[in-house]
């Protein structure tokens, strides 16, 4: 059944859900965006609306905030939390729909900054019946909008063992890819994998290398998140969609979690900087400092990287 962003209102929990969720590196991203009490901004990955809070307590009446996300429960939440709030917006989309809902929202003037925090959000891996943790055990699924694409039960049931030992390996860089990949295909015939716990005991027990510092499947486990949700190809779509979003002297302030993301941005910005035309000036990259990471263990691998729009040469 479809997922009810009304219904999902009565049940979320609000208070609850504001309260537990810690936004990372919130003074650095307002810095960075450079915010006008009257300028238009949009972020990117609503999550919970830490980031958004704190970009409409700096906006003036003149001042408006799109805010996008691809969870239905998120998009419920905004609605719920921001109902009275004229100033403030929200799209149930994925951020690979980012230029098409600025020119909508915003029109021809551009975004002025953009945020985008990347990645899993707390409350999504809190929440076990979305399958994005082993912490819980709770269905195999995954996907950051279920109403949409397959759930990761359903591909590992079809997958060739090629094609996981390839994904675990490109995504999550696990080094034991291609044992893990054969013990998913021998099993899987007998006994359907549909729960995260299933699986993290399945990966756990195959023989091969260990990292003596995280759980044995929490390389698989990012990976295959990260491609059932086409994580990085999505990525690399709003980045270029991004700077044509912003207005000139616009901010893109990008936070990723794992360098794989890091990568895509840095060299993303750093080409467009150095191209025979460039299109961006950057203004560096900030680290958690030791309270947050103490305070908030998310921000411990956090990157945040800043870039402005030049103005067009004539």
């Amino acid at each position: 059944m479809p997922f009810d962003i009304a219904s999902a209102r009565i049940v979320l929990g609000i208070d609850a859900t504001v309260n537990s969720h810690k936004p990372v590196m919130l003074k650095e991203a307002l810095a960075g965006l450079a915010l006008r009490s009257d300028g238009f901004y949009l972020d990117g990955t609503f999550g919970r609306g830490g980031h958004s809070a704190a970009i409409l307590e700096q906006l003036g009446p003149e001042g408006r905030l799109l805010a996008l996300d691809q969870d239905p429960q998120a998009v419920a939440h905004a609605q719920a939390r921001f109902a009275d709030e004229p100033r403030f917006s929200i799209r149930h989309c994925n951020f690979a729909e980012l230029a098409s809902a600025v020119h909508a929202q915003f029109g021809a003037r551009g975004a002025d900054g953009i945020l985008l925090d990347l990645g899993v959000s707390s409350p999504q891996l809190d929440d076990a019946q979305r399958g994005f943790s082993f912490s819980k055990d709770g269905p195999l699924d995954m996907r950051m909008n279920p109403q949409a694409g397959e759930s990761a039960a359903a591909w590992l049931a079809r997958a060739r063992e090629e094609e996981i030992a390839d994904v675990l390996w490109q995504y999550g860089e696990e080094r034991n890819s291609r044992r893990i990949a054969r013990r998913i295909v021998e099993t899987r015939g007998a006994t359907p994998l549909t729960g995260t716990a299933q699986l993290a005991a399945l990966i756990a027990s195959v023989p091969g290398p260990r990292s003596r510092t995280i759980h044995p499947a929490t390389r698989s486990f990012q990976a295959i998140r990260i491609y059932i949700n086409r994580e990085l190809e999505v990525l690399r779509s709003a980045l270029a969609q991004a700077v044509d979003a912003l207005a000139p002297g616009g901010r893109l302030v990008v936070i990723s979690f794992h360098s794989l993301e890091d990568r895509i941005v840095k060299h993303f910005l750093r080409d467009a900087a150095r191209a025979e035309v460039p299109r961006l000036k950057l203004h560096g990259k900030q680290f958690p400092d030791r309270d947050e990471e103490r305070e908030n263990p998310r921000a411990r691998s956090a990157v945040l990287r800043i870039a402005e729009k030049l103005e067009a040469r004539a």
